[in-house]
């Protein structure tokens, strides 16, 4: 988080240079600005001729409220009022007084986002620490049921071992009787076949 916010710093200070050196073009046609001198006069008209009305200090951003006329344009500036000023004195780029105080708004901004990166920091690195306990705590648990589960299947493997061996003993015993019980049943019967013809 924090390296994200410092890179987001670096790169904000990018665009900050390419921004003071490229002025802004405003998004608004009829947006403009008066250029860097001390100031400049407003007429009631478009002439020198027209009485002065006022000042209107360098880089104030003002309305157009007409085309060029005579040389003049016809604004509206940041106190409401409304007169003419020379169009020389009127550009569509901002000023470096603007340019300062967007850069200075922006910079207001990423400080402050890095000052809740830095709260958020020990928060996030916290919750990484319990979170690799938790995965660990998980691990150990996998471990043990894996080594449950191969035991489990050796002792099943083990009994239906046993138990084949049983089978095959006792099936082996019983034909062993069945065919001494043959035999025996056999001489029995043939012997009495023997009485019986002496008889």
């Amino acid at each position: 988080m924090l390296k994200q916010c410092i890179f987001g710093l670096l790169l904000a200070a990018t665009s900050f240079i390419s921004y003071a050196e490229e002025a802004p073009s405003s998004n608004n046609e009829n947006t403009a600005y008066i250029v860097d001198n001390l100031y400049t006069f407003m007429h009631s008209g478009p002439s020198k001729n027209y009485r002065i009305l006022g000042s209107v200090d360098a880089g104030t951003q003002v309305e157009l409220l007409s085309g060029e006329d005579n040389g003049y344009f016809k604004i509206r500036d940041d106190k409401e009022r409304e007169g003419w000023v020379e169009a020389k004195f009127i550009t569509e780029n901002a000023g470096i007084h603007q340019q300062f105080q967007a850069l200075n708004n922006d910079m207001t901004l990423m400080q402050e986002q890095l000052r809740q990166a830095e709260i958020e920091l020990p928060q996030l690195q916290e919750q990484n620490r319990s979170l690799n306990e938790q995965n660990q705590a998980l691990t150990a648990q996998i471990d043990k049921l894996k080594n449950t589960i191969e035991s489990e299947r050796n002792a099943k493997q083990a009994a239906s071992a046993k138990e084949k061996r049983q089978l095959l003993t006792y099936g082996g015993a019983i034909a062993f009787i069945g065919l001494l019980l043959g035999i025996i049943l056999t001489i029995m019967l043939s012997r009495r076949k023997r009485y019986d013809g002496w008889a």
